[in-house]
């Protein structure tokens, strides 16, 4: 039987893939295409969707998060009834010899090493993510002026230091400086763990001079989600000291996490200090006139992009601003199920199938509770202090509390035993695992025990809701 989904194969002659990668290299730019987008391959095209090939999964990962709406908008323009691309890893299996010899002629040639080369891979400011499409409110109007300012004037705001749950709008606000800065400085823009990854690969190679030539000779430094550098201390050692490398010849710093800088995990005080030197602002959780605005304006956009075909009702505009309270990406993705409900099925649903689409978004019952929250409760309830409870003492008093608190991360979060040991001031796993049994058995033979674990639970949890409504 035929399948009713595949329609003949339609090789270039009658689909012009060359074409597209033309649009795609003037629209997105050359650096863009060299990298990323010529690396795409046309495989085969379907009914009402093309499958392309590319070598890799990171490229595919990196390609389908940053560009596949404007890769899908530039096919629609040679042909309208594509509505998704999809992706499939093809190996390109080149011969190693070949492939040693062709890198070190790019390097012999462009005066380029291979090391400052790797590096421009990563360094790749997203033109997507500008002030322009920053939308802002009460909740990030601050950060989205802090970062205005360093752009006007570099240095006077040093370092600028961003902090926000996650899918807040911290990286867009990054990659805006970066794409500001970039026209008139020289800008390097990376992850935390990706400066590690260049770190430990450097330090293999013997091609620490280059490494260290390279970071402190920028005039722009954004590090995105510094938290992912604690307890490394060889890294933050070297981070340290580019760090006042860069400061002291008025280079600008922007780094951004998910906590303030005193809150930060097994990272060098002196790197805490130098954090809090600067000027520190935080993004909070937006709230309703924030999700209303960031709804419409994803519609908009939608709408440009397919011109005007996606119509949502303004009661489905308000459920989904009202209900998804978390993030702004979780917000973008509960409008992207609705849009994709309403392509697939050719109508744009209503109050109560919106509530299915979005039903595992809806009256979240995983709360983002915190190790800190459980630990300030759980004390609160036995009156003592944190610092007893997270001291080396084995007295009764507090060993009961502490193994309480345990107990309740374990239970109430999705940390690992190893994370739950350092929140409790760097205990080994096994203590984890000898708390948590020994709360379980009590539990089974003591009342009081049980009726206090779901106290403790229901004021963790109730805490929780409140701080996020």
């Amino acid at each position: 039987m035929d399948n009713p989904y595949k329609n003949k194969n339609l090789n270039s002659d009658n689909f012009d893939w060359g074409l597209v990668q033309s649009e795609m290299k003037i629209k997105l730019g050359k650096d863009i295409f060299e990298s990323w987008l010529k690396k795409i391959t046309f495989v085969e095209e379907f009914n009402n969707y093309l499958l392309l090939s590319v070598p890799t999964r990171f490229i595919r990962d990196w390609i389908t998060s940053r560009y596949l709406d404007q890769i899908l908008k530039c096919v629609k323009n040679y042909k309208r009834e594509i509505i998704r691309i999809e992706f499939k890893i093809m190996e390109i299996k080149d011969n190693n010899h070949t492939q040693d010899s062709s890198t070190k002629l790019i390097g012999k040639n462009s005066n380029v090493s291979f090391l400052k080369e790797n590096y421009f891979q990563y360094n790749r400011i997203d033109p997507n993510k500008r002030f322009e499409n920053f939308i802002t409110g009460s909740s990030n109007k601050l950060a989205y002026e802090a970062s205005i300012k360093v752009c006007e004037s570099i240095s006077n705001y040093n370092p600028l230091y961003i902090y926000g749950g996650v899918g807040m709008g911290k990286t867009h606000l990054l990659n805006a400086i970066g794409f500001e800065l970039k026209k008139t400085n020289k800008v390097m823009f990376i992850s935390a763990e990706r400066f590690m990854y260049q770190f430990v690969k450097s330090i293999k190679s013997n091609n620490m001079v280059k490494f260290k030539d390279y970071f402190r000779n920028t005039d722009v430094l954004l590090i995105d989600d510094i938290q992912f550098m604690n307890g490394k201390e060889a890294m933050q050692e070297e981070f340290f000291h580019t760090f006042n490398a860069l400061i002291d010849k008025d280079s600008q710093i922007v780094v951004s996490a998910d906590r303030a800088p005193n809150k930060l995990n097994r990272i060098q005080e002196r790197i805490k200090s130098r954090f809090s030197g600067g000027l520190v602002v935080d993004i909070q959780k937006p709230d309703f006139e924030l999700r209303k605005k960031i709804v419409q304006t994803k519609l908009e956009e939608i709408n440009n992009l397919h011109s005007g075909e996606i119509k949502i009702s303004k009661e489905i505009v308000e459920f989904v601003s009202f209900e998804i309270k978390n993030n702004i990406r979780e917000l973008t993705g509960a409008l992207n199920r609705i849009v994709s409900f309403s392509r697939i099925y050719n109508k744009i649903p209503n109050l109560a199938e919106t509530k299915i689409v979005l039903k595992d978004l809806l009256n979240v019952t995983e709360n983002k509770v915190t190790i800190d929250l459980i630990q300030t409760l759980v004390c609160k309830h036995f009156k003592i202090r944190k610092n007893e409870m997270l001291s080396s003492r084995r007295s009764r008093y507090l060993v009961r509390p502490r193994q309480t608190a345990i107990y309740l991360t374990k239970i109430l979060t999705s940390k690992s035993l190893p994370e739950i040991g350092r929140e409790f001031s760097n205990r080994d796993h096994t203590t984890i695992i000898h708390s948590v049994r020994t709360i379980e058995k009590l539990k089974e033979k003591d009342q009081e025990m049980v009726e206090n674990i779901n106290k403790l639970k229901n004021e963790i949890l109730y805490s929780n809701n409140q701080n996020e409504i």
